[in-house]
């Protein structure tokens, strides 16, 4: 009985033991996960950041959205920290006003990581690039995407010809996307053809892309240095994946 008693410890506390080195394995992971990527954007981690890195940062994020297994964010704790030590995010995002492409659920990022314009067909003007230059050449994000996404009823308007009120003005913005794209899926040019559609969509954010390089000399001069990437992504809102171009 006594031996049998004393089995019983050494099995318990060989348990204890594996515990205690699994729990110090966890620490040690968590410890070097946050020197790669830490709760909050910092400006050392910012400034140790390639354009590279941080498309690699949104393409694992949105496998993460995609899959279903996202990072479990302690919103309360990155307000406290924003807040107290200031912002570094490492991106600035243009994209759509379509309720399913908001970039910091798709990206699963958390406060404090990018920058977010949205504006229906992710369409540029001269106030979303004096944004994106503040937050180039002031902050010093690293990259520029500008994410349009399938099934887009700013480019099925374009594609119409809708006119209405303010509208109007936007999707004249888009119109030139419509007219250097070729027919899809039959001569339908129309927003019934789903395909063309989304061609004309791709094509949006291609031209919206050049138009930075075109209308803002410090973007321009920041992506010839290598300083920053400015890039174009489509997201299928059907699956929640993005695809950079």
């Amino acid at each position: 009985m006594q031996s049998s008693r004393k089995n019983g410890w050494m099995k318990c506390a060989g348990a204890v033991a594996l515990m205690t080195a699994l729990a110090g394995c966890a620490t040690q992971g968590e410890q070097q996960a946050t020197k790669v990527r830490p709760p909050v954007m910092t400006s050392e981690t910012l400034k140790d950041m390639s354009a590279d890195q941080a498309i690699q940062l949104l393409q694992e994020g949105n496998a993460r959205f995609v899959s279903g297994t996202p990072t479990p964010h302690n919103y309360r704790q990155q307000v406290r920290t924003t807040g107290s030590n200031g912002q570094f995010p490492f991106a600035s995002i243009v994209s759509c006003i379509d309720s399913r492409s908001a970039p910091s659920v798709i990206f699963d990022l958390g406060i404090g990581d990018i920058f977010s314009t949205r504006v229906a067909g992710n369409v540029i003007n001269e106030d979303i690039l004096g944004s994106l230059e503040y937050g180039s050449k002031v902050v010093g994000t690293k990259l520029i995407v500008v994410l349009g996404h399938t099934s887009c009823g700013a480019v099925k308007g374009a594609c119409d010809n809708v006119e209405m009120g303010n509208l109007s003005g936007l999707l004249a913005k888009i119109r030139p996307a419509v007219d250097v794209t070729a027919d899809v899926n039959g001569p339908d040019r129309s927003s019934h053809n789903y395909r063309f559609v989304d061609a004309v969509a791709e094509n949006n954010v291609r031209l919206m892309v050049q138009s930075m390089h075109e209308k803002s000399p410090v973007l321009r001069e920041m992506a010839a240095s290598g300083q920053i990437k400015i890039v174009g992504a489509m997201l299928d809102v059907k699956t929640g994946k993005v695809k950079f171009l």
